[in-house]
């Protein structure tokens, strides 16, 4: 027996050659529906919005339990068609055809495109991601609903990235600057001390983070300045925290003699792939930390942790938007998003800032009597 509704596809066109969105985005794309015959519909929506989410299990002597968490940012949606009969408490707009009339609830045999159109909200929200537990997501859900029939669904992510904020984050261009000093003992006599700066404590990916280092060996031996960078993602959940540290990459100075002092400049290039750092979601944090240590040997070495913010690269070239249909309607409901123009599809126009969406900030790190792991 052949499947009335062969398929159910959803899409969108990227606005840029790396397809991602920031705020104020259009998000425009399309619905594909095909049907091997005529059919009744009752529904078929689009649906955008934008989560967090965090769920593990823990193993407590015989019980299992679970600990779950969820934050949500916003949630859109849009029928094609809707039925007297479906109820939905959400605000929802129905939309159109290009001549301004609505879509029938019986579909012919063949291949249907349902054209849609989201502005991303202009509000402080998170970038995508994605770790071992936990989840920041920004999804576009499509759904079919048909008399005694189970629903069918299909979806697609988009790749949203947050802005850097340097006006309302004045500590991303805050420089930093640290010390310090050992006495060694046993295999070695005499001490060595750093003195260590970083211009700024926000870097792009894809940038250089310079290094400026003032190191006095007065020491038997001969040390080495080392730099490594790890990163951290922190979820949490019914008052507990879960911790994922990860090392990233080590670089190695040149060696200082014994009693020498040199001052010394290391530039670090940020990697184009490393994810943003988040620090604006209430459940998940991803971190990053540059430790600057004397490799001294046979004796502990001292070092310097510097958090570092990864910030992305959003201006990047735009794609050509796709061919527009006459007399679409995006059906936006809502005035504080703008009503896009169907003829330049992906290009947001300006909108004035809605208020920016509150939240929680993540628990201090001692909240829940855990430390850090390891050498982080």
């Amino acid at each position: 027996m052949s499947t009335t509704v062969k398929s159910l596809k959803v899409t969108y066109n990227p606005v840029n050659e790396k397809n991602i969105f920031i705020t104020g985005d259009m998000v425009t794309g399309q619905v594909t529906l095909e049907v091997a015959k005529e059919c009744q519909i009752d529904s078929l929506l689009i649906k955008f919005k934008g989560k967090a989410e965090v769920v593990w299990t823990e193993r407590c002597g015989q019980t299992t339990v679970v600990y779950h968490s969820k934050d949500k940012y916003f949630s859109r949606k849009h029928y094609f068609i809707r039925g007297k009969d479906v109820k939905d408490n959400d605000y929802a707009t129905l939309l159109t055809n290009q001549h301004g009339e609505t879509y029938s609830s019986v579909v012919a045999p063949g291949c249907h495109v349902y054209p849609f159109s989201f502005q991303i909200p202009v509000q402080d929200m998170p970038s995508s991601f994605s770790g071992s537990v936990g989840k920041i997501v920004y999804l576009l859900e499509a759904k079919l609903s048909r008399s005694m029939r189970i629903s069918k669904k299909d979806s697609a992510k988009i790749n949203f990235v947050a802005k850097a904020d340097f006006i309302g984050d004045p500590g991303l261009m805050t420089p930093q600057h640290e010390s310090k000093n050992k006495k060694l003992s046993f295999f070695n006599s005499g001490t060595v001390a750093m003195d260590v700066d970083i211009e700024k404590t926000g870097f792009f990916q894809g940038e250089g983070l310079k290094v400026l280092a003032n190191i006095q060996n007065n020491s038997t031996r001969a040390i080495k300045p080392k730099y490594t960078m790890y990163k951290k993602h922190s979820f949490f959940a019914g008052g507990k925290r879960r911790v994922n540290t990860r090392f990233l990459f080590q670089e190695v100075g040149d060696p200082i003699p014994p009693s020498a002092s040199e001052k010394v400049t290391r530039v670090i290039t940020i990697p184009h792939d490393f994810e943003p750092s988040i620090l604006n979601c209430s459940i998940i944090t991803a971190e990053y930390r540059l430790k600057v240590y004397l490799d001294v040997k046979y004796a502990s070495d001292p070092e310097i942790k510097f958090p570092i913010v990864i910030l992305p690269v959003t201006e990047v070239p735009a794609v050509a938007p796709p061919p527009a249909a006459a007399g679409f309607s995006s059906g936006f409901p809502s005035a504080t998003f703008g009503t896009p123009d169907p003829a330049a599809w992906g290009v947001a126009q300006p909108q004035p800032p809605t208020a920016p969406q509150a939240f929680e900030p993540p628990p201090a790190y001692g909240a829940h009597g855990m430390s850090d792991i390891g050498n982080y």
